[in-house]
Parts: C-alpha cells; sequence; structure tokens
C-alpha cells in the first residue's frame, strides 16, 4: 500500500484545523503543489497568514518540519514523473535523420558521467569502509527493477566477504530480520523513484534497532535518506520511458573495485578458498574466475 499524499494528509486533518491554519490548507490545495514547494513566507502570504501558523499546519499533517514536509512533496512530484506514462509524450523521440543508437549512447554516456561527478567521494568511501568492516553482517534489499542491482552486488561481495544474504521478499524473513537487528548489521539499500514504502519501513525499522543503512537512490533521495548512514545517488533518465538504471550499475562496479582493492590480500584469499570448494564439489563446474564463453 502506497504512503499517503500530502493533499490527502491535509483532507483527511481539514476538518480538525484551527481557522488560520485552514486557510493555510486551502491555499496549498488551490495550487498543489506548487504552493508548497514556496518558502514558508511565500506560502504564508499566499494563504493571508502568518508564517508560525504554517509552520504550526505542517507540523500537525505530521512533519518535523518545512523542509521535511517539502521533500515529501518533492518526492511525490518525481514518483508522478518517474511513471512510463507520464514520460512517453517526451521521450523515446529520435530527431529526424538521426539513427537511434548513437542517440542512446550518448544519453547513456551523460547521464553515467553526470552522476559520477555528483557522487560525493566522502560518501562513496564511506559506502567501501562500510561494506569491507568484518564486524557487519551484511544484508541486501532491492525493489521492482532494482533487485537487479541487489542480486549482482550480493554476488560479488560474497565472493570477497563472509556474511553477505539477500532480504528475502516474505514478512516473516523481514520482521525476523528487523528483530535481531544490531550495531553489527548493515542494511544495503536500492530504492528509486516511485518509491516502495516496504523497503522503506524495513529500512527505518532497521535503523530504529541500531543497524546502519547504506542507500542507493536517485538525486531526488528516497525516504530512507533520512535515516541512511550513506547516500549514493544517481540519475535514473534515459532515452525511453523506462528509468535507466545504468548508472546505478556503474555505481556497484565501482563499489566492487573499491572493496576489491581494500580488501586485497583478504578477498584474495576468499575467492582462492571458494575456488577451491567449487572444484571439490564439482571438478566439472567452470572456475567462476573463468573468461566468459
Amino acid at each position: 500500500m502506497s504512503e499517503p499524499t500530502v493533499a490527502t494528509l491535509i483532507r483527511e486533518t481539514m476538518g480538525d484545523l484551527p481557522a488560520a491554519e485552514r486557510k493555510a490548507a486551502r491555499a496549498l490545495l488551490s495550487a498543489y503543489p506548487v504552493a508548497g514547494l514556496e518558502t514558508v513566507a511565500a506560502l504564508a502570504q499566499r494563504a493571508g497568514v502568518s508564517a508560525p501558523t504554517v509552520v504550526r499546519f505542517v507540523s500537525r499533517l505530521g512533519f518535523s518540519g518545512y523542509p521535511a514536509f517539502q521533500r515529501s512533496l518533492m518526492r511525490e512530484v518525481h514518483a508522478q514523473l518517474g511513471s512510463p506514462l507520464q514520460q512517453y509524450p517526451s521521450k523515446g523521440h529520435v530527431a529526424a535523420g538521426e539513427d537511434l543508437l548513437p542517440y542512446v549512447v550518448r544519453a547513456f554516456a551523460s547521464s553515467l558521467q553526470t552522476s559520477f561527478d555528483e557522487v560525493p567521494q566522502s560518501e562513496f568511501e564511506r559506502a567501501v569502509d562500510l561494506l569491507c568492516d568484518p564486524q557487519h553482517r551484511v544484508h541486501v534489499v532491492g525493489g521492482r527493477f532494482s533487485h537487479v542491482l541487489a542480486d549482482y552486488l550480493v554476488s560479488h561481495l560474497q565472493l570477497l566477504r563472509p556474511g553477505v544474504h539477500s532480504v528475502p521478499g516474505d514478512e516473516f524473513s523481514r520482521v525476523a530480520l528487523v528483530g535481531g537487528a544490531g550495531r553489527d548489521d548493515l542494511l544495503v539499500v536500492f530504492d528509486y523513484r516511485r518509491y516502495d514504502p516496504a523497503t522503506v519501513r524495513l529500512a527505518t525499522q532497521a535503523a530504529r534497532a541500531g543497524a546502519q543503512v547504506l542507500l542507493l537512490t536517485d538525486p531526488w533521495l528516497s525516504p530512507v535518506s533520512e535515516v541512511a548512514t550513506a547516500v549514493l545517488p544517481t540519475h535514473v533518465e534515459s532515452p525511453s520511458p523506462f528509468d535507466s538504471l545504468v548508472p546505478a550499475f556503474a555505481l556497484v562496479e565501482a563499489l566492487v573495485a573499491g572493496i576489491t582493492e581494500q580488501l586485497g590480500e583478504t578477498g584474495r584469499a576468499r575467492v582462492e578458498r571458494l575456488e577451491q570448494v567449487r572444484e571439490e564439489l564439482d571438478p566439472h563446474t567452470p572456475s567462476a574466475l573463468a573468461p566468459p564463453d
């Protein structure tokens, strides 16, 4: 079940609002969501009330402050923009006389370069440190499409270090994870626009239990960012109506490179041990390190 929109929250509380706050609510709904993306002073002027009234109104909706209220609105807007149906009118059109493949290559190359230019170096290094820490049990979860990123990261991490697991989708496994979570747990979350409420709740509860959270998301930031220890955003724009995970895949590859570098001989020795085990279990199984066919 999706989280209620800000507009829904307003309509549900409208009848209980004091008169001045009701004016702020009506002003916001009359120019929704643009009015809510204005400053406190601008919304107050639009509604004909004081700035403190607007702040009290936002608090009554359940937000910790005006910035949190605006972040929720921004996520709502970008979730709508992330719908393939919303993007169909403006995406997938190649200029007359231009071939599709070069057009797509330029689009992805630009998105990839921009994403890596904007990834904070300190956050990237923090993420590598978290993933390399032998004290951490690592749990990785993805969404409807981003689960492929989660699976890809898990496959590499399991080669390089122990204590790495995918988070199953069933309710009991997630309850058990949160119930046993603590300071020695790291939850890696892949969550991109049209954010998954179940994933947000899982991350929030795990963080509350003491686990650290590493988030990979888009530039508009999943709500998981509010409880994350480190956040790595990448762009999702693509030449088609569907969001792209190409930059996110490249970021996962960069993380694997960073982890391999930091673990050094420890990682190499684990890969060697696992290869020996594979050969002992099934001598006909190709080595994981062998070049692909």
